[in-house]
């Protein structure tokens, strides 16, 4: 069962470094619009975070309001792109302080999991 929930936690990690990856290459770019790689990552993260909130196969308790405040970050995130993706649609791009609230709130995401305990 450890190994499974490994495995998981890997897919969670793969699906952190995709959307924050996607991020830092329009960052770099200096294009400041969400990608398709983003929405993928944001999704991989999303659902494999729910899996691991699932209290399987440990033998401690799980911090709800630890995964509960993760769960709204991601949440607003996911938000925040999906206004991107629309307003790019629309040709009105998304103000840049917008897009470096998504690479914010993507890294304070990953602190909270790793700095909160």
């Amino acid at each position: 069962m450890e190994i499974l929930r490994n495995v998981v936690l890997l897919v969670h990690l793969t699906g952190f470094a995709i959307l924050f990856g996607a991020w830092v290459v329009e960052a770099v770019a200096k294009r400041y619009q969400a990608t398709r790689l983003m929405d993928v990552g944001l999704l991989i993260a999303g659902v494999a975070g729910l899996a691991l909130a699932a209290p399987w196969g440990l033998d401690h308790e799980l911090n709800y309001v630890k995964i509960g405040v993760k769960l709204v970050v991601l949440i607003v995130i996911g938000g925040l792109i999906g206004a991107s993706t629309s307003r790019a649609r629309k040709g009105t791009p998304m103000p840049a302080g917008v897009f470096w609230l998504i690479g914010a709130l993507t890294l304070l995401n990953a602190a909270l999991a790793l700095l909160w305990r």
